[in-house]
């Protein structure tokens, strides 16, 4: 029996039928076209509050805000990709967003590693590139595969679904897709058959010492 792929993907868009959305959307497609399991939630008008360094999570394996967060976690480990979207906010992503962001990838402790990872921007002009670059940072601190498109991963448009008439960004979104579900694909064969790279105990350093 084939192995069932499934994606988690976390609009953080306030705007329910806005350009994250219709990027998305472009994506489920081609999802849906190679039987890849989806489940797309909106974020952006959720009440998330960002972490307090309590470290309450290093010992019970989950935040100590019992909200989506925790929700997410479940769903985030037992995903194979993960696409992030957001606007872009004063060159940056949704403040709601980060929040949620931080908070679950601080706060689990299941094996990112080899996980899909993709991020899709949308701006009316400006500010793309930087909170591209700020949302995939999430993937390659965790050794998680980043998955990539023809172009950076960006739609276009100021009011919502306003990125209809974005043709390039529109196709970004389907190669992007596709390119995901060659990788989830890939590794899965890829462990299979030859296993995953070999790794080592992990080395931590600080720049300052005290003595």
């Amino acid at each position: 029996m084939e192995k069932k792929f499934k994606v988690l993907m976390l609009n953080g868009s306030p705007r329910p039928s806005g350009n994250i959305a219709l990027a998305f959307h472009e994506m489920e497609q081609v999802f849906a076209e190679n039987d890849v399991e989806y489940e797309n939630i909106l974020l952006g008008r959720m009440d998330i509050r960002g972490c307090i360094a309590c470290e309450t999570c290093r010992k019970n394996g989950k935040c100590v805000f019992n909200d989506i967060v925790n929700e997410l976690a479940v769903k985030f480990e037992a995903a194979d990709g993960l696409v992030i979207g957001s606007p872009v906010y004063y060159g940056s992503a949704n403040g709601t967003l980060m929040s949620a962001l931080q908070r679950l990838f601080y706060s689990t402790h299941f094996d990112k590693y080899m996980k899909v990872g993709a991020s899709v921007v949308s701006a009316r002009r400006s500010g793309c590139t930087a909170t591209f670059d700020e949302l995939n940072k999430f993937f390659t601190l965790s050794g998680m595969a980043v998955a990539t498109s023809n172009y950076w991963n960006n739609i276009y448009g100021w009011d919502p679904g306003e990125g209809i008439v974005d043709d390039e960004g529109r196709q970004v979104m389907r190669v992007l897709a596709r390119n995901m579900v060659f990788l989830m694909k890939s590794i899965a064969l890829g462990e299979g058959q030859i296993g995953y790279p070999e790794t080592e105990n992990r080395v931590w350093t600080n720049f300052t010492r005290k003595g």
